[in-house]
């Protein structure tokens, strides 16, 4: 360990009563008053001032000493205008020995700083962001060494934990606005599940909140950075050498950029010489990150943002070493609003859920796991909100509007007001839907239609008495394999099948083989090197290339029957060949259960119709299978070559366009014809217009998130079919565009609930 630098035990001086005058007593502009006045005192300046950032980009002079009183409150410069303006534009320190000769000096007259020739400003920095700026000039033309603009930036982050407080500036002036100030913050984000919600930000990586700013013992601190850094470093290795890593790939690839930047001698001596100025471990950690941070804010160059982004995380793991337990030790909010970049369905299945009301997401899509965790929990989601987490504080009030795809970032009043209500009218809406539960789906010119639930975890099957489903048309099998850390084995997998039997009370349960590879990975098997993840090595495929795996599943499944009627639906099929292969090792393992003395009363064989490829295969498809079922979902991306998760593609393909219904009216002819049953289990039957048009096809079984039931038994029991049959038929050869306007129409002219 050397020693500290010539200026650091001034710094350290400094600090020390910069603590000690932060707790005295006062209004927070009266301890601003006194600090200024401490500053120009201890770093011998003439001037020092106080800028804080206020609505619209503009900076107020705050408090000063040397300056003019009268101009507190009353000088204020735009961001980008004069020497402050610069400073707080570019977060960066600014250190002229003659000032006014400068380009950008602007002169404030009310302000008196005619008679000081050197300034030196520096950014007041919070998690990245510009809050203010901290200012001392002299009269003199003086050069301040580089210990002086050190000690300037320690002290401005102490300061900015009295600006953040809020006690000077409200809050929400201070966060990140869209068009006036003022006015709550607004993001525009893609609906992944239906639904409002209203409560606090809880930041699923939760910054740190760094209690103890100056330090007490600056060779202690030291001591705990090198602990920290020494638990972190073997923590990366121990990740390094987990089997489930493997031996390339992205993971190791970012893991090896962590360990490197960890290793990274100049970031490192960095926080030390930071340590050195008198802040706190954690303090300096921080420190250097928003320093580093809020300089490479104007990098465009993918590599080195992606470098930024790296550093950030590596920040994030040391604070979270430096803190310890203390790190984990958070009280949730009764209202829980979870904010992430993005997050697996094992993460989201850790909070609490009675508190949990809305999940927002940077990155997320319609068939992310956590999405559909999400769905199952009725937990409204936007997702696709840039820069969320970056824009949000812990606590903040938080509005999700899952049903146009939106978050606020702390409303108004008026915005509280309008979201409370819409929060009443569904709360009614749903207790109109409880009043239908008991009473069947059936049209009012008597043609019964299946209501059935989509699941995926035991917590959906209590559903189905909740909802007055039928049964579970779609039970997703790989989200208990997604949330292990290794393949769970026979007896695993028999005990989860066992009690969704079970739950499911004699009701029909059909299970998917899984349909894993591609986007949805298994952190125990090496990741995926597809190009276009969705047409890769997934489900069907990756299971007849690992029949053990498809053996074991097959085999807990058939044990788990023990009587009943166990049915089973292989996904992604796109030729009837890989039917016929997954049926033989469906076989192998129904003789070995038997011989076992374990037999299932009857096995109901069926697929996914998601491939259109398979569609020219009926023929060879119907008579091998006891039922069909359409997973609109993938069936349309694939129909139209369109990529769902591309933003410029969403709203370019309906589901309701004419090719689209003529596929669906093609399989529902051949299954007729054949006898064979047909559902359809994506979200297509979801959304009332649309399965009102499947059953108008002659669909008559829908799988659907618990959420949609009583919305699309609302729509079958308000519905006359022959009407809406003859309807479609009139439109089957002339129509060229969506059928979703004149859809619509027919629903209110014959008082069809679509809403």
């Amino acid at each position: 360990m050397t020693d500290a630098p010539a200026g650091a035990s001034g710094a350290r001086r400094l600090l020390r009563r910069l603590r000690d005058l932060m707790a005295t007593g006062g209004t927070a502009q009266e301890r601003l008053d006194r600090i200024v006045t401490l500053i120009a005192g201890e770093m011998v300046a003439e001037v020092c001032s106080c800028y804080i950032r206020r609505a619209g980009d503009v900076l107020e002079l705050f408090a000063t000493e040397g300056l003019r009183r009268e101009a507190v409150h009353r000088t204020r410069l735009r961001v980008g205008e004069g020497l402050v303006g610069d400073v707080a534009a570019h977060a960066r320190p600014l250190a002229l020995a003659n000032a006014q000769s400068h380009p950008n000096f602007a002169y404030r007259p009310e302000t008196g700083e005619e008679v000081y020739q050197s300034l030196m400003g520096v950014p007041i920095l919070r998690g990245g962001k510009v809050h203010g700026v901290l200012v001392v000039q002299n009269r003199t033309q003086r050069s301040y060494a580089d210990e002086e603009i050190e000690t300037l930036q320690t002290v401005a982050m102490v300061l900015a934990e009295l600006v953040a407080s809020g006690d000077l500036v409200n809050p929400i002036e201070l966060a990140p606005a869209d068009g006036i100030g003022m006015l709550p913050t607004r993001i525009e984000g893609v609906r992944l599940v239906d639904g409002l919600a209203m409560g606090s930000a809880v930041l699923h990586e939760p910054r740190i909140v760094i209690r103890r700013v100056v330090a007490e013992d600056p060779a202690a601190e030291l001591e705990r950075l090198r602990e920290a850094l020494a638990r972190m470093q073997s923590a990366l290795d121990a990740m390094l050498a987990a089997d489930d890593i493997g031996r390339g790939g992205e993971h190791r690839d970012i893991l090896e950029t962590y360990r490197m930047f960890a290793e990274d001698r100049g970031w490192i001596q960095r926080i030390r010489e930071t340590i050195r100025g008198g802040l706190t471990a954690e303090a300096a950690v921080q420190k250097v990150q928003d320093d580093t941070r809020a300089r490479m804010q104007s990098i465009t160059d993918p590599y080195l943002r992606e470098r930024l982004l790296d550093l950030q995380d590596l920040t994030n793991r040391l604070l979270q070493h430096l803190a310890g337990d203390e790190a984990r030790a958070t009280e949730l909010p009764p209202d829980v609003i979870l904010v992430a970049r993005t997050m697996g369905p094992a993460e989201l299945l850790d909070y609490d859920r009675t508190r949990l009301r809305g999940l927002v997401l940077e990155e997320g899509s319609h068939t992310a796991h956590v999405t559909i965790v999400a769905r199952a929990l009725d937990i409204p989601v936007v997702g696709g909100a840039v820069d969320v987490v970056a824009r949000v504080e812990p606590g903040d009030l938080v509005v999700v509007d899952g049903e146009n795809g939106t978050v606020f970032l702390r409303p108004g009043e008026d915005v509280q007001q309008r979201f409370a209500e819409g929060m009443v009218a569904r709360a009614q809406q749903r207790a109109a839907y409880a009043a239908i539960r008991g009473l069947p789906a059936v049209t009012r010119d008597g043609v019964r239609v299946g209501l059935q639930l989509n699941a995926g975890l035991l917590i959906d099957l209590p559903q189905l008495d909740a909802t007055g489903a039928e049964g579970v048309g779609l039970y997703r099998t790989e989200i208990p394999f997604m949330v292990r850390s290794s393949f769970p084995d026979i007896a695993a997998q028999l005990a989860i099948y066992r009690t969704i039997v079970e739950l499911a009370g004699g009701r029909p349960v059909t299970f998917r083989t899984l349909d894993v590879g591609g986007d949805k990975r298994l952190p125990y098997l090496p990741p995926s090197e597809d190009e276009n993840p969705a047409l890769g090595w997934r489900a069907i495929r990756m299971s007849l290339d690992r029949p053990a795996m498809l053996s074991q599943q097959l085999r807990a499944m058939l044990m788990a029957a023990d009587g009943a009627v166990l049915r089973v639906m292989f996904p992604m099929v796109a030729e009837v060949a890989e039917l016929v292969a997954a049926r033989a090792i469906l076989e192998r393992q129904r003789e070995r259960v038997a011989r076992a003395g374990i037999a299932p009363a009857r096995i109901e064989v069926g697929v996914m119709m998601e491939v259109p490829s398979l569609a020219f295969q009926l023929d060879a498809l119907l008579p091998r299978i006891d039922f069909l079922s359409i997973g609109s979902n993938d069936l349309m991306q694939f129909l139209f070559a369109c990529d769902r998760g591309n933003p410029r593609l969403a709203g370019r393909y309906d589901v309701l366009s004419p090719p689209a219904l003529a596929f669906v009216r093609h399989l529902v002819a051949a299954c007729g014809r054949a006898g064979v049953p047909l559902a359809v289990c994506g979200e297509m039957a979801a959304r009332p217009i649309e399965a009102m048009a499947l059953v108008g096809l002659g669909v008559r079984v829908l799988s659907m998130p618990a959420a949609a039931v009583g919305p699309i038994k609302t729509m079958v029991r308000s519905l006359e079919l022959a009407p809406l049959v003859t309807y479609l038929e009139r439109h089957r050869g002339s129509a060229v565009h969506s059928l979703r306007s004149h859809l619509n129409a027919f629903a209110h002219d014959h008082g069809v609930v679509i809403e």
